[in-house]
């Protein structure tokens, strides 16, 4: 697996489960599906990524944790990014996880 977004690069499902133990333990996500498409080698989303704080989260943890591309968040407040996710398939599995942001505007 090579999952990278936003700075963090994730290559085993311990680091995507350390990672994502980390951030949840400071924010709730959530992802909403405006579309959808998918083939044998290719799905595809693009979607309303939102992220609520439950406690503050700066800048210098998040880049301990490899995530310099992620924005610090206060408790209370919340986010919404329009994302547009890529999984690449080999043999049923996810291979590769590839994703960029709407720009602003």
């Amino acid at each position: 697996m090579d999952m990278r977004f936003f700075g963090v690069v994730l290559r085993s499902r311990e680091g995507m489960k350390r990672f994502y133990g980390f951030l949840h333990a400071h924010v709730l996500e959530s992802v909403r599906v405006l579309n959808f498409a998918a083939s044998e080698t290719l799905t595809a989303v693009d979607a309303i990524v939102r992220v609520e704080g439950i406690s503050d989260l700066d800048r210098a943890p998040l880049d301990a944790h490899g995530a310099p591309g992620l924005f610090p968040i206060r408790k209370g407040e919340v986010q919404e990014m329009r994302q547009f996710i890529f999984y690449t398939l080999r043999d049923g599995r996810i291979a590769n996880v590839e994703c960029a942001l709407m720009p602003p505007g």
